[in-house]
């Protein structure tokens, strides 16, 4: 930590008594009282980032001016968008993001060297954690060996991964590696890592308090937010630059309140109201902002479902979704674990610093909304956005409405033809209540007997990711749902793929204290292995002829999952319509097996005497679930689970892995190769150019999610990705997936634009990643690039509304850069895919003046020129050309999107890591 060197701010280092400990900390009070300004009625979430201003104050990274700003703030009605320098106390990571995160970091060992560096310079400078959870897969499931088989399975394809991984543990400092099979990375994070108040000792050796911060390489990192700790998603690249001492540039954020009133009723859970809080803030516009919750509905809310709205910040669009410290959070702390003086620490920080909500907590804020918890009804969302939001009650015919728009929106009305597969009589086809001859059907053989798959067949129910399964009142709730099932003998349909991944070991621990894992496992959600699973995509292979019948007949197959994504083409390549819903429900329509079905009135099945069972049948109290996880979730279950959180089983142990300060590129690995970013690289930058007779490569429309951009699922042999494979004489059974091999700047680049599900308007009803080539003919997106990049031809792309929303994976933008593509046209973007887009040197701009792709009528066929980027500030409005294909010409305004100066220098220097290599390289000269 560096010592801070300001003159009035070092009036704000104060020494906190609690209990038998002292350490010093930076007053919001004392600097007050320096004549700094008044900050009493900030809200507490930019109390926190107030406070990282005070105490690395040095008068020219963050400067005393910088921190008046945020007593302005508060007179300016919630805004003053300065440009400030905020330094994060740690970085969170995933290996799905991580892995190639640690690549860049080789990579620019190697770079360093080159430029008359040393390897060692290039080392995290704050502690950094990966948590290896986007890795395991369910190929098997709905049995007692699923577990142990996925795992083995996960091994053998991710062996080369974890040796990298294992590398650059022992080659990094202040880099820890959570071994496979532990948790997902951001329960992991709250119920461990996560500390609310963090302390270290600065440069002269005194321990200092201060609020835990962090960055992660993934955007649900949020979820920590329940928990009183301020983090948020960042691409790979922002986060190397943070783990390397470079601040994280932002604009003060403006802080909208949400204010929660009332209590949950009966029948209602915390993934009800996360669904409903998605709606309204998506309708509310939150995109860049701060959400913080407040009002007196917290103290009806305990932490986990705080973590559970935490969590979903992206998908309502804010930075994140803060709850102030009170006394949930140290009950939470305490039932997790957590040391008792530092428990002690975190209460007398935060009401010594203004940061404790208390009944007298009355912040500003730059606008505000408010629910009635009592308001909220059971629902789902879906089936391809987490903010359409679904009542219970009327999801059975919102889902025939959708099957019913797409059947004719594609003009394929009729039934498809009906064909029997396998052997024996064929059954009648089966009515569907109100399908009026919009739902397509086909039959299967098995060995458990006949069935029909129709439109709106669920074919996966997963109760999986962190959103959830960091919950115990939803998951006793799932267990509770599936006991009263089972006592009535009922089951789920054998055409669904039932699986659950727990975010953590403590979530197993209590199951099975409780007794439930067996009345799930007897319903078919056996344990399949501890990680996103589907919630990322890895949902593993349908049986083939379940597959064979979707893709023979063009069927809708669904997918019921507990996660916090349902973007087109994520969760498998053989479902169309993803729905999340809440654990309990996940079990609920996992035993109806069909969205047709109305599960608040229909019967989901026969008990053994005949008599139809209803949802009402096997719903659990909120008593009861209450009574189960106050006597099953124990302080001791986990100071158990994570008492060697670091030291992994036995496979982990036996991996091997290379030594010494830079990596041995394995010339033969699919996973692993170095990138070109560094390659040739001067020692000084070069300038911005302006873009001249750019060619189209893609015009998109709204909601292009980073899904879309670089998907992480799985990819077929056809694939420009599966082609490169093959090549390398990697059978198909050993593709894994596009997230799997972010190791590999090769396979990624094949893989950008290449979702099953985006549609190019480039072209006429085509899904999936083609576009025009520069011969006119369609041809795949990776294919068409490396064609203008031979010819020397810069290449620009169009979008619609809340461009690059999602995941923050950095690839969306890699992959964009190493296409080609100079520049991005937008009506809007998502925070972090902007963000992405300028720490890899490609300019994001805005359309004006109401301007968009379809006012202006782009067919892809245009060229287009941007001038004034040779010159630009930040956001700056530059003119731009467009060609159009009839000889015309259009001129139209742009805004350009680098906000911040020195984003400026981050495209000067062709992406935030060249700017900070550079740097590094000229300090070690």
């Amino acid at each position: 930590m560096p010592i801070n060197v300001g003159h009035d701010t070092a009036k704000a280092r104060q020494t906190l008594t609690s209990g038998d400990q002292s350490v010093a900390y930076y007053s919001i009070a004392a600097a007050e009282k320096a004549g700094l300004g008044d900050f009493s009625r900030l809200p507490a979430a930019l109390k926190v980032v107030l406070e990282n201003m005070l105490r690395f104050e040095d008068g020219k990274t963050v400067t005393t001016d910088d921190i008046k700003a945020f007593s302005e703030w508060a007179t300016k009605g919630g805004k003053n968008p300065r440009e400030i320098a905020y330094r994060p106390a740690r970085v969170l990571m995933q290996d799905f993001t991580g892995v190639p995160a640690v690549v860049d970091l080789a990579a620019m060992r190697d770079g360093i060297v080159a430029l008359g560096g040393k390897a060692e310079q290039i080392n995290p400078l704050n502690p950094v954690d990966l948590v290896i959870d986007h890795s395991v897969m369910i190929d098997e499931f709905g049995n007692p060996r699923a577990f142990q088989m996925n795992v083995d399975r996960e091994y053998e394809r991710n062996i080369e991964r974890y040796q990298f991984l294992k590398w650059g543990q022992g080659a990094f400092n202040n880099f820890r590696v959570v071994p496979p099979g532990t948790g997902i990375c951001h329960q992991v994070n709250l119920e461990y890592l996560a500390q609310t108040v963090w302390t270290d000792k600065d440069q002269n050796g005194e321990e200092v308090a201060y609020p835990d911060t962090l960055v992660g390489t993934d955007s649900h990192t949020t979820m920590v937010n329940g928990a009183a700790v301020l983090g948020w998603g960042v691409g790979g690249i922002e986060a190397e630059a943070a783990m390397l001492g470079q601040p994280i540039s932002m604009l003060i954020p403006e802080v909208v309140g949400f204010k929660l009133t009332g209590q949950m009723v009966e029948g209602t859970t915390a993934t009800d109201l996360v669904l409903r809080v998605v709606e309204m803030l998506r309708e509310k516009g939150v995109v860049g902002k701060f959400v913080e919750f407040y009002g007196p509905g917290l103290d009806n809310l305990p932490l986990a479902d705080r973590a559970t709205i935490g969590n979903m910040a992206p998908e309502y669009g804010a930075t994140c979704g803060f709850f102030p410290i009170d006394g949930e959070t140290l009950r939470y702390l305490e039932l997790t674990g957590r040391d008792k003086d530092r428990i002690a620490l975190v209460e007398a920080y935060a009401k010594e610093n203004g940061m404790w909500r208390g009944a007298d907590y009355d912040p500003i804020y730059t606008d505000t909304l408010s629910l009635d918890m009592g308001t909220v009804v059971p629902a789902i969302s879906g089936p391809k956005r987490p903010q359409d939001h679904i009542a219970l009650d009327v999801a059975a015919p919102t889902f025939k409405d959708y099957v019913r728009g797409f059947r004719e929106g594609r003009d394929t009305s009729e039934t498809s033809e009906i064909r029997w597969e396998g052997e024996g009589g064929q059954p009648e086809p089966r009515d569907i209540p109100g399908d009026e001859g919009h739902h397509a059907r086909g039959y299967v053989a098995t060995d458990d007997g006949n069935y029909q798959l129709h439109d709106g067949s669920i074919v996966i129910a997963s109760i999986t990711s962190c959103t959830n399964t960091s919950n115990p009142y939803v998951m006793i709730g799932a267990g509770l749902v599936a006991r009263k099932a089972r006592e009535l003998g009922l089951n789920r349909k054998p055409w669904v793929k039932t699986s659950l991944a727990p975010g953590s070991q403590v979530v197993s621990e209590y199951l099975e204290a409780a007794g439930l894992q067996d009345d799930l496992d007897a319903i078919g959600f056996n344990l399949v292995g501890y990680g996103c699973t589907t919630c990322i995509g890895n949902s593993g292979p349908l049986a083939p002829e379940i597959s064979k019948c979707i893709n023979d007949y063009d069927l809708i197959g669904v997918s019921v999952l507990s996660g916090n994504r349902n973007f087109e083409g994520r969760i498998s390549p053989d479902v169309r319509a993803n729905y999340l819903a809440s654990p309990p429900l996940v079990v609920a329509y996992a035993l109806a097996g069909d969205m047709n079905v109305d599960i608040t009135r229909d019967s989901l099945g026969q008990d053994k005497d005949g008599n139809d069972v209803y949802l009402k049948d096997i719903w659990p109290s909120t008593k009861e679930i209450a009574d189960l996880v106050q006597k099953t979730v124990t302080r001791e279950a986990f100071q158990s689970k994570y008492a060697d959180v670091f030291k992994g089983d036995e496979k982990w142990q036996a991996v091997e892995t290379s030594e010494g300060q830079t990596y041995d590129w394995p010339p033969q690995s699919t996973y692993v190769q170095n990138p070109p970013y560094f390659q040739g690289m001067g020692a000084e930058p070069g300038t911005i150019s302006n873009i001249t007779d750019a060619s189209i490569l893609a015009v998109l429309g709204d909601m292009v999610t980073t899904d879309h951009i670089s998907p992480a699922g799985s990819f077929k042999e056809s694939t420009p990705a599966g082609q490169y494979l093959r090549e390398r004489q990697v059978p198909v059974r050993e593709f894994n997936s596009y997230g799997s091999r972010r190791g590999n700047h090769e396979v990624m680049m094949r893989g950008t634009f290449a979702n099953i599900r985006i549609r190019n308007e480039m072209l006429d009803g085509v899904e999936g990643g083609y576009t025009k080539g520069p011969d006119g003919k369609q041809t795949a997106i990776f294919d068409a690039a490396m064609a203008y990049q031979e010819a020397g031809t810069p290449l620009v792309i169009f979008g619609g509304e809340q461009y690059g929303a999602g995941s923050s994976r950095d690839w969306a933008a890699k992959g964009t850069a190493l296409l080609g593509v100079k520049a991005v046209i937008a009506e809007n973007f998502e925070r972090i895919h902007r963000s992405n887009l300028v720490g890899m040197g490609v300019i994001p701009l805005e359309f004006t003046n109401g301007d968009t792709r379809k006012s202006l009528g782009l067919t892809g066929d245009e060229t287009v020129s941007i001038k004034g980027l040779d010159t630009i500030k930040p956001l700056q409005e530059v003119p731009c050309e467009i060609k159009m294909s009839d000889g015309s010409v259009k001129e139209i305004t742009l805004k350009c999107r680098i906000d911040t100066a020195i984003e400026i220098e981050y495209i000067e220097h062709g992406g935030v890591l060249h700017y900070v290599l550079r740097n590094l390289a000229k300090s070690a000269g």
